[in-house]
């Protein structure tokens, strides 16, 4: 999601290019792959394919092979921030793989820290950051909405149109409460109490549209069983980019540091979000003007865990009801 702006460049400053991914299959156990987020967006044209951490040779192999036939004329580099010394063994393999002499976005050692923001106490987006390091091949715009535009189809459109179709056309606001990680996770009670105190003021004009992945199905019918008026669990029910699609009609968007929010954010939706501080403040954020996030900041910000047991997730989990409630208010005020 975060190098959207990146791919449209990309397929502006090369039109007439055959563009080819080179991406993990599947990324995430739980997490959809790339494939699943582009579709048949015309931002790229194929996929190669790699295993997670993989260290087979006869894998590498494979893939210098692969490469090689493809004979790509420029390498794109649009991975994480990782150690000098991985990046530099990324850099000799695709050079070695594919004889191209054009790669870019390759962070030297002094693009290896994140950018601080001092008036804002934020840190340089993720996508801000990958624009950044290609700017040589123009300007990705990371700003502008427009440039995150997964250019829905009409299939797409359509599936959506037909899951919302029991609301009537009814106004509604989306709430994604799971997440893969367990240091960004609120807490199941946590969005229950926040979705009932909602609901007496929200309930009559809106109705509760509950998203997610299939396996987050139990936890949405869990979280939304004390709104009061209408609502809809599509959990499991629409594929990323046609869950998407039925964000775009959202009044506002609810969830914590996940991929949904990434895809509410790209359609235009505000998003009041609850973060966990494993990752920097503004990393990860949505795109947008009009979001809320909510991020408590301890000494132990930046942690990078997945997991955390010796704190308890006191970042997120010291995060209050009252401090959502007020973050959702805002976005729905306008």
């Amino acid at each position: 999601m975060v190098a959207l702006p990146c791919l449209h460049l990309i397929a502006r400053r090369f039109p007439l290019a055959e563009r080819v991914l080179l991406t993990n299959f599947p990324i995430e156990a739980k997490g959809p792959a790339a494939a699943e987020i582009l579709g048949d967006s015309g931002l790229v044209h194929g996929y190669m394919r790699y295993t997670v951490g993989t260290r087979r040779i006869s894998e590498l192999l494979r893939l210098a092979t692969e490469i090689r036939r493809f004979r790509p004329d420029l390498i794109v580099y649009l991975m994480p921030l990782r150690s000098g010394k991985i990046t530099r063994r990324d850099c000799i393999f695709l050079r070695l793989a594919s004889g191209a002499s054009w790669i870019v976005g390759v962070p030297d050692e002094q693009e290896l820290q994140r950018r601080l923001d001092a008036a804002t106490g934020l840190y340089e987006p993720e996508a801000q950051r990958l624009a950044r390091m290609i700017a040589e091949l123009g300007e990705a715009h990371a700003d502008d909405l427009a440039n995150w535009d997964l250019r829905l189809n009409a299939a797409e459109i359509a599936a959506a149109e037909s899951a919302l179709a029991p609301l009537a056309d009814r106004p509604f606001i989306v709430c994604a409460p799971g997440c893969k990680m367990q240091s960004n996770d609120w807490g199941q009670e946590n969005w229950r109490t926040l979705l009932a105190r909602l609901s007496r003021s929200y309930s009559p004009t809106y109705a509760l549209v509950m998203a997610g992945a299939k396996h987050d199905s139990a936890v949405c019918d869990y979280v939304a069983q004390d709104w009061a008026g209408t609502a809809l669990n599509l959990a499991g029910r629409l594929n990323p980019r046609e869950s998407a699609a039925a964000f775009s009609r959202a009044a506002a968007f609810l969830g914590p540091d996940s991929g949904p929010k990434h895809l509410a954010a790209s359609q235009g939706i505000a998003c009041a979000c609850v973060f966990g501080a494993r990752d920097l403040p503004g990393v990860w954020f949505p795109p947008g003007e009009h979001n809320q996030i909510v991020y408590h900041r301890p000494d132990c910000s930046g942690c990078g865990l997945e997991t955390c047991i010796q704190r308890k997730q006191q970042c997120i989990r010291s995060i209050t009801v009252d401090e959502m409630e007020q973050a959702v208010r805002n976005v729905l005020a306008g």
